[in-house]
């Protein structure tokens, strides 16, 4: 079914992974695409495999957590598909260095390891810098594109809105990482507020928060760790095993169609974590 026909759908973090597999999803439904990313050659690419598949793209750097940046990427996309139909707001900053991957690993065997209970000592030794600069991706960034996107929603009285949030701002699953969990809370939080302010316009606005994501990132995290660790991994998910791109990708294109009456909700799919 193209439930999405001719809509006007905007990813942003669309350059790869999740972003790119929700882009894939959106336009095999029939969606027109306006896709964003900072990483400009993998963006290119990303574009020219959906355009190879029949999809109408059109592709743009834009960095989300510069408001002029948005304004003028929203401005863009009014000008060459139309007003926007569909947001879905993607774009994020995901802890995946070397230490935010030992706190990770630190962690995960603090929760499935009999060990004496002690503080991990993570949020005391974050530096303010590590702090902020999620705060720009991660919640100032869904806030400027969610307002462009609704200066193009509300004169026409329709709208989708998904917001990429996490189990992390649900649940204490991702104590190794509290800054990515506090923004991804915030993102929750604003999901409900704004949903509540613009239902009333047939503007619908919702959450998907994603426990564990198979994504080539995060497989090659699971393929360094020792098979003891990985098994400790696992162990926390009833279901036993990650939830795939193209799964998360299909609720994202359910939300963003007409067929539902959900405004306000937080749907996490993570395999029965939380």
């Amino acid at each position: 079914m193209r439930q999405l026909e001719g809509r006007v759908c905007v990813v942003t973090g669309a350059a790869r992974g999740l972003g790119q597999t929700i882009a894939a999803a959106l336009g095999a439904a029939g969606g027109r695409l306006a896709l964003c990313d900072l990483r400009e050659d993998a963006l290119r690419a990303a574009a020219a495999a959906l355009r190879a598949q029949g999809c109408e793209v059109y592709a743009a750097a834009c960095d989300v957590s510069d408001s002029a940046a948005v304004e003028g990427f929203f401005a863009t996309v009014a000008e060459v598909l139309g007003p926007v139909d569909v947001l879905v707001n993607n774009a994020a900053l995901v802890p995946g260095g070397p230490e935010d991957e030992a706190r990770r690993s630190r962690h995960y065997t603090y929760l499935t390891t009999p060990e004496p209970r002690d503080t991990l000592g993570f949020t005391s030794a974050m530096s303010d810098a590590e702090w902020l600069k999620y705060w720009g991706v991660n919640v100032h960034g869904v806030f400027f594109c969610t307002r462009a996107a609704l200066k193009q929603m509300e004169p026409r009285r329709y709208g989708r809105i998904v917001n990429i949030a996490s189990i992390a701002g649900l649940s204490a699953l991702s104590a190794h990482s509290p800054h990515y969990s506090a923004t991804k809370g915030a993102v929750i939080a604003f999901t409900r507020a704004v949903a509540a302010e613009v239902a009333g316009a047939n503007i619908f606005v919702n959450a998907v928060a994603p426990g564990g994501v198979a994504t080539p990132q995060f497989d090659d995290y699971i393929a360094r760790l020792d098979p003891e660790a990985r098994g400790r991994l696992f162990q926390m998910i009833p279901a036993g095993r990650l939830g795939t791109m193209d799964e998360y990708a299909g609720l994202v294109v359910y939300l963003a169609g007409d067929g539902h009456y959900l405004a306000g909700q937080v749907i996490s799919p993570n395999g029965g974590m939380v």
